[in-house]
């Protein structure tokens, strides 16, 4: 034998060679019995009397006997079932057991997916939502579901990155809601602080840019209303308005109040003092979910009586058209100030900045002015409670209202 011929024969007695192959598995016959048909270098192929066929590699870990289940047949193959078999092998001389290393890894997945950016933030939704109105929770976890767990309410919220969320947003402004990009950027920041406080990621991409960065300017303000010179023209169309009377009533009853459009519009007889001249408006039904209370002025009060006489024997101050059983829609006041020929230059809740403006100007108290807003206690210089400061603020509601009546007659 010559010396090649030598190192060739050795070289093949090196080469581990399977003793099975794909046609002889395809006709191996389901047994009786468990039983295991080996292929070298400790795979095999695990058989059962229920026709189950998988992949398992035995080793040792440290001194104890281990089994790694590759996959089952046909799903992986004889050739990937040896490539597997290598790659835990080369793990194990590493120093790395790949049993453990798969567990920690599907651990680690599903610590993700219960982490995800969804569940988190629905866990802070059942926190935050507590005391504030149904209806505005409502439209939160709306604005969710339709706009951010489709684009990242999958991944773990401890990898979400901050071009995550521009492209969140920008799918959001490419529709032209641009109000509702900046919204969807807003909650996500808060649902990340609350992760943060809980352990569960360490920093708020949401901080790492500015809507400006992503955003166009918006021409049109959130709440559109008039310059306070065209309140006159604005009331007296109020007063020859042509649509129904309620309508016209809640509007102005709006103006007298500046109180948010949802909360007139729910508004029940049990909530009113007509003798006291108060309106408690229950804590479930604020946005801030704390009762406020409204002195009426003598305006508002005559307008309360008359309505009393058009509502019937409805719980509603402003009963749906189509049944007294359901408050008033809430595009129904949008609606008549488009009709006056206000579309874009007025809404409802233009009236809150509208006596905002006119108050802080007539150097009335800001604490009184916020306090008749239902702002935020961060918005009100120390803590208060619903009935704090009533006769400055009677005293300013007053005002107002004497005021609205001087524009009204103004020629």
């Amino acid at each position: 034998m010559t010396e090649i011929q030598s190192h060739v024969r050795l070289h093949r007695v090196r080469k581990p060679i399977g003793r099975l192959s794909d046609a002889l598995i395809r006709n191996l016959k389901t047994p009786e019995k468990t039983y295991k048909e080996p292929d070298g270098n400790s795979l095999y192929l695990l058989l059962t009397p229920t026709g189950l066929r998988s992949w398992r590699w035995d080793y040792r870990f440290r001194g104890a006997a281990k089994t790694f289940s590759i996959g089952r047949f046909p799903d992986v193959g004889l050739a990937q079932a040896r490539t597997a078999r290598d790659e835990a092998r080369r793990k194990v001389l590493s120093g790395v057991d790949p049993m453990e290393e798969r567990r920690e890894t599907k651990q680690a997945s599903l610590i993700a997916h219960e982490n995800s950016f969804e569940s988190v933030a629905r866990a802070w939704y059942e926190v935050w939502s507590i005391g504030r109105h149904p209806r505005y929770t409502k439209d939160v976890m709306s604005r969710f579901e339709r706009n951010v767990f489709p684009a990242i309410g999958h991944k773990p919220v401890s990898q979400i990155e901050a071009p995550d969320l521009v492209r969140m947003m920008t799918k959001i402004q490419g529709r032209g809601a641009t109000d509702i990009a900046l919204r969807a950027r807003n909650t996500s920041s808060q649902v990340f602080r609350y992760a943060i406080a809980h352990g569960l990621a360490r920093r708020n991409p949401a901080v790492d840019f500015c809507p400006s960065d992503v955003l166009p300017r918006r021409s049109v303000r959130n709440h559109a209303r008039i310059d306070e010179n065209e309140l006159p023209d604005l009331l007296r169309k109020i007063e020859a308005y042509q649509g129904t009377p309620t309508t016209r009533f809640a509007i102005k009853l709006l103006a007298l109040t500046f109180v948010r459009t949802s909360e007139l519009i729910e508004a029940e007889w049990s909530e009113f003092d007509l003798v006291k001249g108060e309106w408690r408006i229950p804590g479930e039904r604020m946005k801030m979910g704390r009762t406020h209370v409204v002195p009426l002025a003598r305006q508002a009060l005559e307008i309360l009586k008359t309505l009393r006489l058009i509502s019937g024997n409805s719980q509603w101050l402003f009963p749906g058209e189509r049944s007294n059983k359901k408050p008033m829609s809430n595009n129904t006041i949008l609606k008549a100030l488009d009709r006056m020929g206000y579309k874009g230059r007025m809404t409802g809740h233009g009236f809150r900045g509208l006596a905002s403006t006119h108050l802080y100007a007539m150097q009335f108290p800001g604490d009184h002015i916020e306090l008749q807003l239902a702002h935020t206690r961060e918005k009100v210089r120390g803590a208060y409670d619903h009935s704090e400061q009533m006769p400055q603020r009677r005293k300013m509601m007053d005002y107002w209202a004497a005021y609205l009546d001087g524009c009204l007659t103004r020629v």
